[in-house]
């Protein structure tokens, strides 16, 4: 699987058509829906009843989290699934990393590089990869360079790997 393949996949599916048809509603600056939903739609596993549906936007005009709180309820009138909205213009400090440019800036500094991976519909179809598709091809559960081994955040990652239960599944191989 290359990374056409994996824009094919999810350009064909119908609930991610439907998810960023509804995000586009709210006309967010600089969004993406990103991370676990995305993983498991390339890799064809379904969502487990703690995922949500990761949405990302970029506006440092408000960085208030009722804001998010209030996107997260619309989303929800319009489409009833688990909704996650960051504006990822105030996120970098959960993880005390410098302040992101952008959400594709935030995106590429995920803790995984198979979290590292977006769409979004502005205005066309736009698929970001940022460590590209050989991680997705070979489910390999890798850091990204903020939470490699030599950095104080790697046990960010370790925690992520231990708490979504990766070790556990042998299709997986995860990489420090």
């Amino acid at each position: 699987m290359n990374q056409a393949d994996i824009e094919q996949r999810l350009r064909e599916d119908a609930e991610v058509q439907l998810m960023l048809a509804t995000v586009e509603r709210l006309d967010l600056p600089d969004w993406w829906i990103c991370a676990g939903v995305l993983r498991s739609k390339v890799w064809g596993t379904d969502l487990n009843a703690q995922s949500d549906i990761d949405i990302v936007y970029f506006d440092p005009s408000d960085i208030s989290e009722a804001t998010e709180k209030r996107h997260e309820r619309q989303l929800c009138e319009w489409l009833d699934l688990p909704w996650s909205v960051k504006n990822q213009a105030r996120m970098h400090a959960v993880n005390d990393l410098p302040p992101y440019t952008s959400a594709q800036d935030a995106i590429a500094q995920f803790p995984e590089t198979v979290t590292a991976i977006g769409v979004t519909r502005r205005p066309d179809f736009e698929l970001y990869l940022p460590y590209g598709a050989s991680d997705f091809t070979n489910r390999i559960i890798r850091s990204t360079p903020p939470f490699q081994v030599d950095t104080d955040r790697h046990s960010i990652f370790q925690q992520r790997v231990s708490k979504k239960g990766w070790r556990d599944d042998p299709s997986l191989h995860i990489r420090p």
